[in-house]
């Protein structure tokens, strides 16, 4: 588990290292928000962990339809969360919405679909936020979608490799 007050506001500065830092405001999308951005989420708020700089993040995820509202992580995804030693909590299904603008800095994709979906919702001045998660890899394609391949090992392997770049990027 985490400590929820770590990853707790997404806008403001917390004090970090003896200075005053603005957090990094990070929202991972997928279609449903039960499979890839929430095992994206986990995934960075456990490398941010590792590298000592929660209070520099706040990390969160959400989905492009309205399909899986209110639903958990998929148990699938969770087993591969549990499997790959990726701590988690509680987590409920919620839509991006433009809104979102304004709280945080960058959105996070997992494959085009999303990425035309999320920029209908955000509308023109999201798209400078917009960003694919393999774009972070060196790689420009889609991560792997485990709803339709039941592969969630392998979702997870592009995940962590997107989560792992995007974080080198921005510390």
């Amino acid at each position: 588990m985490y400590n929820s007050t770590k990853f707790s506001r997404p806008g403001g500065r917390c004090f970090f290292g003896g200075v005053f830092v603005t957090k990094k405001r990070i929202m991972f999308v997928c279609h449903g928000n039960i499979c890839r951005s929430p095992m994206a989420e986990f995934v960075m708020k456990e490398l941010v962990r590792r590298a000592g700089r929660e209070g520099e993040f706040y990390i969160s995820s959400c989905a492009v339809s309205t399909e899986e509202l209110g639903n958990g992580i998929y148990p699938p995804a969770r087993a591969e969360l549990e499997r790959r030693g990726i701590p988690f909590e509680r987590h409920s299904a919620v839509q991006l919405c433009r809104e979102d603008l304004k709280d945080y800095d960058l959105f996070v994709v997992m494959d085009r679909s999303n990425l035309r979906w999320a920029s209908d919702i955000l509308g023109s001045k999201g798209k400078a936020k917009l960003h694919m998660l393999m774009e972070y890899a060196g790689e420009s394609r889609d991560v792997s979608d485990p709803w339709y391949t039941r592969r969630f090992d392998i979702a997870f392997d592009d995940i962590y490799a997107g989560c792992e770049g995007l974080l080198k990027s921005l510390i």
